[in-house]
């Protein structure tokens, strides 16, 4: 690699990778071709203006021909070019969803694009999906956990409108664009160390029926019971119908009260294992003497409590990111080749888990 300036020379690589673009698209701007999206164009060249004279060097764009044939490839409309984002997360915004859609919004911005944000419970009821391909100035959608069964998602696919999914609820249909945490991946790591402790009357806390994140989590837990000859009992299992605190913490106190109480807790989330918890503390149960508790998702109440909570990290705000730079790329028409992107967790030992009494 060329040396200048005593560093070495950015490449074609390097500017793909500060955008988040194929290397395709960076060589088709760099060459001057015309079959790029001026926001595209744009995004490359601030790019290479950010890595300064160790950049290569763009082409000079050629003059437009109204008569150009069709090798020039697709010209997005206006809105391709520069519309604004629609952000749907029909939520109340706190910890969990305000950090996925903050980070939407700051890569949104990166972007040089506008957020037109949808959110808050009043919103679930709302018939958003069929209008927005009509929506003027907008250009594309992120949805964020959609209500919205896949057949709505499928006809938003066919009428051609670019939308990516995160955190999908249902198995996203094919050709749908989805991002998501290794549920599985990080259910069965938390439980593998729930096990390893000496746990072996496990209860579990899980979420909402149906959800798949709830699926994926509860399948992750009992795989990793039945590699220690487990087989979970079912008056171990409560399933709640929202994932909150308060319902954790009823349903940790329904397992509490078995006759043979569990060693230990494994909640389908946060908040859940703080209601957990809590109602330990109201029978007098030390953590983790008495028991061991333990969430997922890592959010910031996991660090509030006494003792803090043995987590799963999920990678919220990278979620967000990745979201909007696979939105980027079916908004200027390119080809994925990964359509459901699962990211890694990670397991996060704290003071709440510990080895089984005796």
């Amino acid at each position: 690699m060329e040396e200048r300036s005593g560093r070495a020379r950015a490449t074609v690589r390097d500017v793909a990778a500060e955008t988040g673009l194929s290397i395709a698209t960076v060589s088709r701007v760099l060459n001057g071709q015309s079959n790029v999206a001026p926001h595209t164009r744009e995004l490359v060249l601030r790019a290479v203006g950010r890595l300064g004279d160790q950049a290569p060097r763009p082409r000079a764009l050629p003059d437009a021909r109204p008569d150009a044939g069709p090798e020039a490839g697709p010209v997005p409309g206006q809105d391709a070019a520069t519309g604004a984002v629609y952000v749907r997360c029909p939520y109340v915004l706190t910890d969990y969803f305000g950090l996925i859609v903050s980070s939407v919004g700051e890569t949104i911005e990166l972007h040089g694009r506008q957020m037109v944000l949808g959110a808050g419970e009043a919103a679930q009821g709302s018939a958003v999906l069929p209008g927005l391909p009509d929506r003027p100035g907008v250009a594309g959608a992120i949805l964020i956990l959609p209500p919205e069964p896949g057949e709505e998602l499928v006809r938003l696919r066919d009428r051609g409108f670019p939308f990516v999914v995160i955190d999908p609820r249902t198995p996203p249909p094919k050709d749908i664009v989805a991002v998501s945490a290794a549920h599985f991946a990080g259910g069965r790591t938390l439980m593998a160390h729930v096990v390893e402790l000496g746990h072996r009357r496990v209860g579990i806390i899980g979420g909402p029926l149906k959800w798949l994140p709830s699926e994926a989590r509860l399948a992750g837990y009992t795989a990793s019971l039945a590699d220690a000859g487990v087989l979970p009992a079912p008056e171990l299992l409560r399933i709640v119908p929202e994932p909150n605190i308060e319902h954790g913490y009823r349903a940790a106190g329904e397992l509490l009260d078995l006759p043979e109480r569990p060693t230990a807790l494994v909640a389908f989330n946060d908040k859940m294992a703080v209601g957990a918890l809590r109602a330990a503390a109201e029978r007098g149960l030390s953590v983790p003497g008495d028991l061991s508790v333990a969430g997922f998702d890592d959010i910031d109440i996991s660090r509030a409590t006494s003792p803090a909570l043995t987590t799963v990290r999920q990678p919220l705000q990278e979620m967000g990111r990745m979201a909007v730079t696979l939105l980027m790329r079916l908004i200027s028409r390119h080809t994925l080749e990964a359509l459901h992107v699962s990211l890694g967790t990670e397991l996060v030992v704290r003071g709440s888990t510990g080895p089984a009494p005796r």
